[in-house]
């Protein structure tokens, strides 16, 4: 089968509003105090307007509805603040918008959060806002400069819309947010930060390369940084599981079950403890001969073909050219769970192909079958709205005194781990050779999955307060809607550590992750533990309850 279409892509979106409040229109009520167009007219430059501003009570909702393609549903449970939209022009033929919470006068921290997106979708995502008024940031989101859903048609032959998704309409929206924000508190801004995954982590990754002083510290998550590389290995790795009658091809999520059951009970122990959780995945080599059918002993109703296995075994492995240039890196072991997305359920000219169709060759009838290795060098060379983000020297940031943490899912079935392991160590490279660890820290994730969640097998500790994880809780509002239940504090909040960091110089030694109860209760904790900057890995004592941050050290 090939990929499923774009919704699914980079999952976070989707499933973080799958668990969001219910979908409300904003409250009718009359504009207080400031909250005017009148306000921020004086601090926009030509080509640029106000579209709306609507003054929130507290406990009240806002967002747009089912006119918002990419993010239908509002944001609930908001403090009292002033919301604002705002349209951009970006060139002759192009604009984007960009939303704004604004708390009130003394609720605000004098900061300024802007926040990302997922996969190709448009619109102003409110629901991924919403945790950053709880903080008292002032808040951000843009629309990446369309409106859409599943479908990338919008970016065919429209090089300037291609450049606002790649670029463009988040840095004129970080630009134009923090001159708004100004203006309505009447003094400038103290910090600004970032926080964002999957597509919304490449942004971020990308704004610190072209504009280091856009933000004091970047919290990001799972980046698709290498946009050319990556959407020509989804499209290669949709070849490889066609067609669906070939005994190559994994059809039902059945079958991906079966694969990730036998990795996990191969690979748990190798770290010393069985936990059901996979920390050392690069040292397991699991012997799949167990569940070949045809194996004597094997069950031929669940079972894999010595085909299937293979197709296995080049998702995990990194992708290479037949001129030994690395494409993308494969995923690593425990992700199969979520390998359904790119394979089944969707039509050969979805996701896998819109990349082709309407970025690279403008060709709507480009298939599937038309691939060959050749598609990454065009992809490479064209590289459509500049958005690959891999400028690694970002000494710029770095001398501007900012800071970075980079989290990674190990489990993550839809971004490879490995891809951001090599992000940070071309920067590493890029950078001289040195050390980093003074402004930049990389944190392995075991168990969890794309910027969130973790198999109900697992049922590890993934939540660390990041970016769409509040909305994936159902009880969240139990806490205000943000930060970590129950644990709002810098050693258990990514945010908080980020800005202890960035303002106070206390360096990231650990972030304690935590994983609730079936996902079902954010009251009670079902297990937590450190995650630790890489190359250190969490380490049970051998002696306490191994449920317990307190029984494991970074080492």
């Amino acid at each position: 089968m090939a990929l499923l279409s774009l919704p699914i892509l980079w999952a976070v979106s989707t499933l973080a509003l799958q668990y969001a409040a219910a979908r409300s229109q904003p409250r009718s009520g009359s504009q207080a105090g400031d909250c005017s167009a009148s306000t921020f007219t004086a601090a926009l430059p030509q080509g640029a307007s106000v579209e709306l501003t609507y003054s929130v009570p507290g406990g009240g909702s806002f967002g747009e509805g089912a006119s918002n393609l990419g993010y239908p549903l509002n944001a609930t449970n908001l403090p009292e603040l002033c919301a604002v939209i705002i349209r951009a022009s970006s060139s002759s033929t192009s604009s984007y918008r960009f939303g704004l919470f604004l708390p009130t006068k003394s609720n605000w921290n004098s900061r300024f959060l802007a926040t990302g997106n997922g996969g190709f979708l448009g619109g102003i995502d409110w629901v991924d806002m919403a945790p950053g008024p709880h903080y008292g940031f002032a808040t951000l989101s843009t629309d990446t400069g369309h409106n859409s859903a599943s479908t990338q048609t919008w970016a065919y032959k429209n090089v300037e819309a291609q450049k606002d998704w790649g670029y463009r309409a988040m840095h004129g929206s970080v630009d134009l947010g923090k001159r708004l924000t100004a203006a309505y508190y009447g003094r400038d801004v103290a910090y600004s930060y970032y926080s964002g995954c999957s597509t919304g982590g490449r942004q971020g990754l990308k704004e610190i390369q072209i504009s280091p002083n856009s933000f004091n510290g970047v919290l990001v998550g799972a980046p698709a940084w290498y946009t050319t590389g990556l959407m020509t290995w989804l499209t290669a790795l949709g070849t490889w599981n066609l067609p669906s009658t070939d005994p190559k091809a994994f059809t039902t999520t059945a079958q991906y079950s079966l694969l990730a059951s036998t990795v996990l009970s191969q690979c748990d122990k190798i770290d010393g403890l069985q936990d059901n959780i996979i920390s050392t995945p690069e040292a397991c080599k699991p012997d799949l001969s167990v569940i070949q059918c045809g194996k004597k002993g094997v069950d031929t109703r669940n079972c894999l073909t010595s085909q299937q296995i293979e197709t296995a075994k080049k998702v995990w492995g990194d992708y290479y050219t037949s001129k030994g240039d690395l494409v993308y890196n494969g995923l690593e072991l425990s992700g199969e769970n979520q390998w359904d997305v790119y394979t089944l359920h969707g039509a050969a000219d979805n996701f896998d192909t819109q990349w082709e169709k309407y970025w690279v060759y403008e060709d709507k009838s480009w298939n599937w079958k038309q691939y060959s290795e050749q598609v990454f060098y065009d992809s490479v060379r064209a590289n459509p709205g500049n958005a690959t983000a891999d400028h690694f020297d970002i000494s710029g940031f770095r001398s501007a005194g900012g800071k970075v943490i980079l989290y990674q899912g190990l489990s993550d079935g839809l971004i490879s781990a490995r891809s951001s392991l090599h992000y940070y160590n071309e920067t590493i490279k890029a950078l001289g050779g040195g050390g980093v660890d003074d402004f930049f820290r990389y944190f392995q994730v075991p168990g969890m999955q794309h910027c969130m969640g973790s198999p109900a097998a697992v049922r590890a500790p993934w939540y660390i307060g990041s970016w769409g994880q509040p909305a994936r809780l159902p009880g969240t509002a139990a806490s205000g809607g943000y930060s970590v239940p129950g644990f709002q504090d810098p050693q258990h909040d990514a945010l908080l550590a980020l800005m202890r960091w960035t303002e106070n110089g206390t360096a990231v030694d650990s972030i304690v992750a935590t994983a609730w109860d079936d996902d079902a209760d954010d009251l009670t904790v079902y297990r937590q533990r450190p995650i630790c900057p890489y190359p250190k890995k969490a380490t049970y004592d051998n002696q306490g309850n191994a449920d317990l941050a307190s029984s494991w050290t970074c080492k």
